[in-house]
């Protein structure tokens, strides 16, 4: 059995601290729902941005509750301020090198960053510019976080909207920086009504290159939505991915019975991006308790937890992981289980992947590492 490591190396360290010192792998943050408040004000000035406020600490409370609204569409609505400030090569190199450090903080050593680079062109940039701004921040903050003693690798994801018509031409800047620290291509934005299958040229260029492809799909549209995601966009893994529960029923005799679609899923052992606080927000879930990612879990699906947007969501790898413990009792081993699957099914090479699940469960296994019990929030 693993164990989570104590940050301090002694029995009974508190739980956040437990969580924040395992090695932790990140699947889906956006880095235009990861800004810093304080810098999306210090960005507003410059461009001439008007914000609902000000002060730092009142425009991230603002955040998560203009997202915490029910709706996927409200949800996204927030983002006219950050993508607001986000137009000039240097505002994206300095939130591309922030994001590095702040997940550093929190024990990422993991991360895949996903963003439209078809959104920062308001200032005049290249989509070529865009990614290679976000290419010199990433890179500038991994140096920065090794110099300060923290190993961390952060690849970029590509996104294009799924109410646009920009798929093509996303795909091949993701194809042209393939061997440039962008590893996979993702289709965001509004589900209902926008199928992934609508932009199949793209997919089927992606997939003849043997370009891996994730797509947000199963959060504010049902089973429809991730069929079309698997066989019409080809997905490898599924952003957020949590209707799949829909698929599920409880027999008379109280087993769950599984539809073929959720069949599908579990027996191809395909990844659900799962985002607990962000689905909450978006109306995906009514609670942490009674989230389906739990029951996922325990059905053996191939579970990965993810924080979506830290700043629309106030929140971290790290919280994501210790909410579920404190509010759905998930166990220690859980927590690693899920962050040993998010190695397994990073856009890597599998000797990276090996190597990754390596770093976590070697200190989660470690001697004498604590073991924290459920917390009472």
């Amino acid at each position: 059995m693993t164990a989570l490591p104590s940050a301090a190396g002694t029995p009974g360290a508190d739980l956040g601290a437990a969580v924040r010192a395992l090695p932790k792998v990140l699947l889906h943050d956006h880095l235009d729902g990861g800004l810093r408040p304080a810098t999306v004000v210090e960005l507003a000035a410059q461009a001439g941005h008007a914000l609902p406020t000000t002060d730092p600490d009142a425009l991230g409370r603002w955040f998560v509750e203009s997202a915490s609204s029910g709706s996927l569409e409200r949800y996204l609505e927030t983002f006219a301020h950050t993508v607001g400030v986000l137009q000039t090569a240097d505002a994206l190199h300095r939130v591309a090198r922030e994001a590095v450090l702040d997940l550093a903080a929190d024990g990422v050593v993991h991360a895949e960053e996903r963003y439209a680079p078809e959104q920062h062109q308001r200032g005049g940039l290249s989509l070529q510019a865009v990614v290679d701004a976000v290419r010199a921040g990433l890179e500038d903050g991994m140096a920065e976080a090794r110099d300060a003693g923290h190993e961390i690798r952060v690849t970029q994801v590509l996104s294009a909207m799924r109410q646009a018509d920009r798929a093509e031409e996303v795909a091949a800047l993701a194809l042209a920086n393939r061997d440039a620290g962008v590893v996979a291509f993702d289709v965001a934005g509004p589900e209902a009504g926008f199928p992934a299958s609508r932009h199949a040229a793209a997919f089927r260029t992606l997939r003849q290159e043997s370009f891996p492809v994730t797509v947000h799909a199963g959060e504010g549209a049902g089973l429809d939505s991730i069929a079309d995601a698997l066989h019409g966009a080809l997905a490898l893994r599924l952003g957020h991915g949590v209707r799949i529960a829909d698929d599920v029923q409880l027999g008379g005799d109280g087993a769950p019975r599984l539809g073929r679609l959720a069949h599908w899923v579990r027996d191809r052992r395909v990844p659900l991006e799962v985002c607990p606080s962000s689905n909450l927000q978006t109306g995906a879930a009514a609670s942490v308790a009674d989230h389906p990612v739990t029951l996922l879990l325990r059905l053996g699906f191939e579970v990965t937890v993810s924080t979506d947007n830290r700043l629309q969501s106030g929140t971290s790898l790290s919280r994501e992981l210790e909410l579920l413990v404190r509010e759905a009792g998930w166990t220690p081993d859980d927590v690693v289980a899920v962050q040993v699957a998010a190695a397994r099914h990073a856009f890597l090479h599998e000797d990276e992947r090996r190597a990754l699940v390596d770093r976590i469960v070697r200190p989660a296994a470690a001697p004498g590492t604590a073991r924290p019990g459920r917390h009472r929030a």
